[in-house]
């Protein structure tokens, strides 16, 4: 029996799906079992309802905040509204209407803050610094494999780090590779050879899978070099 996978699934479903007969991540490959996806289903499910509570609550709190609330309250609540986004990003269904509310409560919080930094020109810079990164962030947070990996309780394991890259489409994997420093991209590449080189001959189509691995490859910094297979 085919398993019924969510069309937009949350974290805990998107990452069994990576996995389901996926020889990236066992030979032989192995099947999700339905009562495991079910399990997923509801814990993403139960996510998503804790989400929609917190927004609201956090909304609620900003739309309340008084204008001479101190500088310790709107950075508590600026990061409590960067926490919900980062978690949007990751959870079942389209959130982009909370999103974009998020974002729109964000900037405010920093117009407030730029404004009292006006006269600070270190302070100034350092928050054009902490808005461009941000900005960044954000990005890479639209592709799911990024929100999976970062999420704090992510479905992702160590072991499965590779594997789940190889999986990802060219335009996800590109985006999901600046979250890796030099030394990451370094032991990446060689453990994704180690791991198609180990599927070579057990019938498994490595062509897409070798595409992949190139990027991770061109990711890498120029110094570093590789020892030729």
């Amino acid at each position: 029996m085919e398993l019924a996978f969510s069309s937009k699934p949350g974290r805990r479903e998107r990452h069994l799906h990576r996995r389901h007969r996926n020889p990236l991540f066992a030979w032989p490959p192995v099947e999700v079992e339905s009562q495991t996806l079910l399990a997923a289903q509801r814990a993403d499910q139960e996510e998503m309802e804790s989400f929609s509570r917190a927004f609201r609550i956090q909304v609620q709190t900003a739309v309340g905040l008084q204008p001479n609330a101190g500088s310790d309250v709107v950075l508590a609540l600026k990061e409590e509204l960067e926490k919900l986004y980062e978690q949007a990003c990751g959870l079942a269904e389209d959130h982009d209407r909370e999103k974009e509310a998020l974002a729109k409560l964000i900037d405010l919080i920093m117009k407030a803050v730029r404004s009292a930094a006006d006269e600070d020109p270190v302070a100034r810079r350092e928050l054009r610094q902490e808005e461009q990164a941000r900005a960044v962030h954000l990005r890479l947070l639209d592709q799911p494999l990024v929100a999976d990996i970062l999420h704090p309780e992510s479905p992702i394991g160590p072991d499965e780090l590779v594997p789940a890259l190889l999986s990802a489409g060219e335009r996800e994997l590109e985006a999901t590779l600046d979250i890796f420093d030099a030394d990451q991209l370094a032991l990446l590449v060689t453990q994704g050879r180690e791991l198609l080189d180990g599927l070579e001959g057990k019938q498994v189509d490595t062509v897409i899978l070798r595409q992949r691995l190139a990027l991770l490859e061109r990711a890498a910094p120029a110094r570093t070099v590789f020892p030729q297979t």
